[in-house]
């Protein structure tokens, strides 16, 4: 049985489980290692059974506990060159990756990881270098792809082949344009290497999701700029213009920003 847990999804910080009966792995890891320890005793998950880390980029609520975990548990990290080099280079992560705990993925180049076949791609966010990552165990695809302020071509193709999306619903356009934020980071998170809205994330799932999506998840909302009800609501709107029906041809979720989700069961 293949079990996936968020454990926070938003600016105040970021990192999800995924795991089989006797191997695991962890995408992010921007909650604090305190914090983290706590939701994984409360869910059964054994922190032992973590055996690798995978990175989608440098930003710090995505790494912020990244150097303490692989250190305490001896996890190795994968993430490609620039995004290690933006680890090292980014002053809030106090514990940086130990050298033999470096493992470099390349975009495009597919790897193994005890039981996990992984295809990392490449997803426009400014960071140094950002990636999604399309996971394969035990017949089952999951995807993530967070962070996104546009969506390209292989990003459709990857939705296409996905059993399980993780997926980001950042922000509702009117509610940045009218909202309290400075010009110059209104127009960086609705740029083409900003975020991805909750209107641009309905239309790319509807038009490239296949019969065999089971599952999405919106993540990484906005609290300024979204509400869990409204992602939820515009992009069901859309995928029922497209004639999908959420809770009949694939399930839909909002993951809270800052709140475990629970144990999902995958099939």
């Amino acid at each position: 049985m293949l079990r996936f847990i968020s454990f926070g999804s938003g600016s105040s910080g970021n990192c999800y489980y995924f795991g089989t009966a006797t191997d695991g792995l962890m995408i992010d890891i921007g909650v604090g290692i305190r914090t983290l320890k706590k939701y994984c005793k409360d869910y059964g998950i054994q922190l032992q059974s973590v055996k690798h880390l995978l990175i989608t980029h440098d930003h710090a609520d995505h790494i912020k506990s990244v150097g303490a975990f692989s250190y305490e548990y001896q996890v190795p990290v994968y993430a490609t060159k620039a995004v290690h080099k933006g680890i090292d280079n980014n002053y809030c992560i106090s514990r940086k990756v130990a050298d033999n705990m470096r493992q470099y993925v390349e975009i495009g180049q597919p790897f193994t990881v005890g039981e996990f076949h992984v295809r990392p791609f490449a997803v426009p966010h400014d960071a140094s270098e950002n990636v999604g990552y399309e996971i394969q165990v035990e017949g089952v695809t999951l995807v993530i792809m967070t962070d996104a302020g546009s969506v390209t071509e292989e990003m459709k193709e990857t939705i296409s082949r996905a059993n399980y999306l993780i997926i980001e619903a950042n922000h509702d356009v009117e509610m940045v344009e009218s909202g309290p934020y400075p010009p110059y980071l209104k127009k960086r998170i609705l740029s083409p290497s900003g975020h991805l809205s909750n209107t641009e994330c309905g239309k790319v799932i509807a038009e490239n999701m296949t019969e065999c999506l089971r599952q999405v998840w919106l993540c990484h909302l906005s609290e300024e700029n979204n509400h869990p009800e409204l992602a939820r609501k515009t992009v069901e709107t859309i995928m029922r213009s497209y004639g999908i029906v959420p809770g009949k041809d694939v399930e839909l979720e909002v993951l809270r920003r800052q709140l475990p989700t629970g144990v999902f069961e995958l099939e």
